[in-house]
């Protein structure tokens, strides 16, 4: 028999017209949608009658529901360049280039410092660095045109009512007319579908929308509380990966075939036919695929309220439900949506999945009767680390095994390749107070704040000559990292995680975490992108490493990550390094091609398992290719300039691309930079070295570095700082 598949057309001003209305009656619309998101409320009225009188299909109230739109701009749209600084303001305005607003006005009371706002279907990607009673700042990290009345979503899940009070005096108007369908949008869960449902009444037809990921976690009971379901593709991508769309779509309508509701596709079904007569081959093959993957209809948006060829784009999809009607198909699919939310176009994390440790609401509760411990700064740092995803797939404290397993043979108990064991050390006092099973709040030493949790399942001690060995190919205390592990002895604790609140710092909203990282990638493009590690400002080598990286390797752009944490004496401050390396990426970097993050974390000194442990990071973060000096996170003279690079053809294929580097020179004569292999040692060509602690020398006796050393605009910050008792270096 052949099936009866739907077509529902949405109407707009291509469309509300006598001769489309009627033609599109004539090739068996199902349903016309009117999108509230797009009309007023006085138009109502006038809209449905003009609809009823040219034809007896049913319409279809679409509500707005649970989402956030911009406002107006004087313009119709404003172009928001990478890293402009403007404001979200709670009253409603016409936007400009300075502020605009967005509806619901309030809804900025749930947006925090450090959040990334889309806008506009991924047009463009913004942040909080302020929040204040009455807007928010931003700051523009992916540049675009942003137009009146367009889609916004946060990296976060907010609570909003499911219907607007403008849905409501819709749905009454509506009532009043004796329309009998309503689209849901954004429906969360089933009790969304009650309230509608109480507002209409039982005999009349709800289709709920899905397209948010709440709404596919409490799909079936969506569907059982619905008399449809629709797939909103183009809203789901807002939240879902591009490329899992075919599997996703696949398993909602699996879902919704089983409980007997009917299931509807939309969004790009033949987006080229806005403004061509013929759709791609693409979207032909797509059309088909939905309806032999089960969908009981199809819908069309765009294509016919707003596209030159309406009515041919419905005679295409009825066509194709033709082709489809005239062949059997007994095609069975067994795949089901993951869930991960990995992009494939970007690096798989480490282990294959991202970490996420954060409390639950129900945890939190009852931290109040967990025992207390204190523990420094960097112990927090590892903490914020796991639960964010950075330490992918580590989830908490390695136990002994674990630690003996990274030690001995690099990997992880689960075969995974790890260079570092993450470790906590605490004091023989709190050691004997603890027995496997307890769950204890970590505190942050001489204060009372609680920032995570740890559930103990090992108590163990461990020889601190053999750790230190292991780790830093020594045991001399003058090493840094020798020095602290011994300082704090010899037993540990070991058990998974669970953070409560990350680290305040100035400059938190640099600190992306992995998943945000992949999604401005992901936002700009980017799918070969090469990280970058360093502990020191910007001088010329740097620079000339970076941009060489960028473009020897085709990477769509650059992740320039200064670790930000605690330093040694001497290094560099943070707000320093953050504020020379947003100079020079703004002056002299390719626009577009760069983004500057802070990674909150401490040098461990550690070497070559260091050098590795910074690309199975930066790796989490969705890099693909991470450059690697010769000394990379070295210090001193306990390491060589080769022994990083011999642990990595040890190690083999570690899931990230290794750029590295010889050591770079600057040719007085050339007038260049050069790999030091490059130069003739039978000329006598004199070249020069540019370093770090060369840098620190000059800039304490207060001497400007020469412009072949380093830029000068990143010089007069730091000398600026000098002269006005700003500290720069680390005490």
């Amino acid at each position: 028999m052949f099936s009866n598949k739907e077509i529902l057309c949405t109407l707009g001003p291509s469309s509300i017209n006598k001769m489309v209305i009627r033609r599109l009656s004539d090739l068996g619309v199902d349903l016309f949608r009117i999108n509230m998101s797009h009309t007023n409320l006085e138009d109502i009225f006038s809209l449905v009658e003009r609809i009823k009188s040219f034809s007896k299909v049913p319409i279809c109230i679409d509500t707005e529901g649970a989402q956030v739109r911009t406002g107006k701009f004087v313009k119709g749209s404003i172009f928001l360049e990478e890293n402009n600084i403007l404001k979200i303001v709670r009253n409603s305005k016409l936007g400009d280039e300075n502020s605009f607003n967005l509806y619901p006005n309030e809804i900025i009371d749930n947006f925090s410092i450090g959040d990334i706002i889309d806008i506009d279907f991924n047009s463009t990607l913004v942040q909080v660095i302020d929040k204040q009673k009455h807007y928010v700042k931003i700051r523009v990290l992916s540049e675009g045109l942003i137009g009146s009345n367009k889609a916004v979503s946060l990296q976060k899940q907010i609570h909003m009512s499911s219907l607007t009070q403008k849905d409501k005096k819709a749905i009454s108007i509506a009532m009043d007319l004796d329309i009998n369908h309503y689209a849901l949008s954004f429906a969360s869960n089933s009790n969304d579908v009650d309230s509608l449902r109480l507002l209409i009444g039982k005999e009349r037809f709800i289709i709920s929308k899905i397209e948010s990921t709440i709404g596919l976690k409490n799909i079936e009971s969506i569907c059982l509380s619905s008399d449809a379901v629709l797939i909103d593709r183009g809203d789901l991508t807002r939240q879902v990966p591009i490329e899992k769309l075919p599997l996703l779509q696949k398993q909602i309508i699996k879902i919704a075939k089983r409980l007997k509701t009917k299931v509807y596709v939309a969004t790009n079904l033949m987006e080229s036919m806005i403004t061509n007569i013929q759709p791609t081959r693409a979207e032909v093959n797509d059309v088909f695929n939905t309806l032999s993957d089960g969908a009981d209809g199809l819908v069309l948006a765009a294509e016919t309220a707003i596209g030159k060829y309406p009515i041919q784009c419905a005679t295409m999809v009825t066509r194709i439900i033709n082709q489809y009607n005239n062949i059997e198909n007994n095609k069975k699919i067994p795949l089901e949506y993951s869930g991960s939310g990995e992009s494939l176009i970007l690096n798989e994390p480490n282990g294959g999945e991202l970490v996420t440790r954060f409390i639950k609401s129900e945890d939190l509760k009852n931290i109040n009767n967990n025992i207390k411990i204190n523990v420094d700064l960097s112990t927090l740092m590892d903490v914020e680390q796991i639960a964010i995803g950075t330490f992918s797939p580590i989830t908490g404290f390695m136990n002994k095994d674990e630690i003996d397993s990274v030690l001995q043979d690099y990997k992880l108990l689960n075969n995974v390749v790890w260079p570092l064991p993450i470790f906590l050390q605490i004091n023989e006092e709190n050691f004997n107070s603890l027995e496997i099973g307890n769950c204890v709040t970590l505190l942050l030493n001489n204060t009372n704040e609680a920032y995570a949790t740890l559930l103990i399942d090992n108590l163990f001690k461990y020889d601190l000559n053999i750790l230190s060995d292991k780790i830093f190919g020594t045991n001399d205390t003058n090493h840094p990292g020798v020095k602290g592990l011994m300082a704090k002895g010899n037993f540990f604790v070991g058990g998974k995680v669970q953070l409560i609140k990350r680290i305040p710092s100035k400059y938190k909203y640099y600190e992306f975490t992995p998943v945000e990282t992949r999604t401005i990638f992901k936002n700009k493009g980017w799918n070969r992108v090469v990280g970058f590690h360093t502990r020191n400002i910007p001088h010329r080598v740097h620079e000339y490493i970076q941009l060489e990286a960028l473009e020897k390797y085709n990477c769509d752009g650059l992740f320039i990550h200064p670790i930000v944490g605690q330093k040694k004496k001497g290094d560099f401050q943070q707000e320093v390094i953050i504020k020379t390396y947003d100079t020079l990426i703004k002056k002299y970097y390719p626009k577009g091609k760069s983004l500057l993050g802070a990674f909150q974390n401490y040098s461990r000194y550690a070497g070559p398992r260091e050098a590795v442990f910074t690309a199975l990071c930066r790796k989490n973060f969705g890099c693909t290719h991470f450059i690697m000096g010769r000394d990379h996170t070295g210090v001193d003279n306990y390491y060589t300039s080769n022994d990083s690079h011999k642990l990595l053809d040890r190690l083999g294929n570690i899931g990230i691309d290794l750029v590295l580097f010889d050591n770079i020179k600057y040719s007085s004569i050339k007038k260049r930079y050069v790999n030091e292999h490059e130069l003739n040692d039978n000329n006598n060509e004199p070249f020069l070295s540019i370093s770090g602690s060369e840098a620190r020398r000059m800039f304490e006796e207060e001497r400007k570095p020469p412009d072949w050393f380093m830029r000068q605009e990143v010089s007069n910050i730091i000398l600026d700082n000098i002269k006005r008792g700003k500290r720069v270096f680390v005490d």
